[in-house]
């Protein structure tokens, strides 16, 4: 069963700063470098109604590749190094597919 994981965030950094932009560049190259990652993708949020401005998403194809991601020294270091201090707020979620209950039942 796949693993949608998303985390949605603001940025300490002024949108269309020299720091925002590199803070993205680096998160491409460096999280869709790890192992098991799939579908990396960069969101901007358009809707007023949160102060969040970004969303990072990502596949995963199983419970293994997920922790196998986040025990990964690229992400710890990209957390540690980038992450924590440029990052504002966010909320992460992960999601996987619900199945539809069956008639069976």
């Amino acid at each position: 069963m796949g693993i949608l994981h998303t985390v949605v965030f603001r940025l300490v950094h002024g949108p269309d700063s020299p720091e925002a932009a590199a803070f993205f560049a680096d998160a491409r190259v460096l999280l869709t470098s790890i192992p098991g990652v799939e579908q990396f993708v960069v969101r901007r949020q358009v809707s007023a109604k949160s102060p969040l401005t970004h969303q990072f998403s990502m596949v995963f194809a199983d419970d293994a590749a997920y922790e196998a991601y986040n025990d990964h020294p690229t992400h710890v270091a990209f957390v540690a190094e980038r992450w924590i201090p440029e990052v504002a707020e966010f909320q992460e979620y992960d999601f996987v597919e619900d199945e539809a209950p069956t008639d069976d039942a």
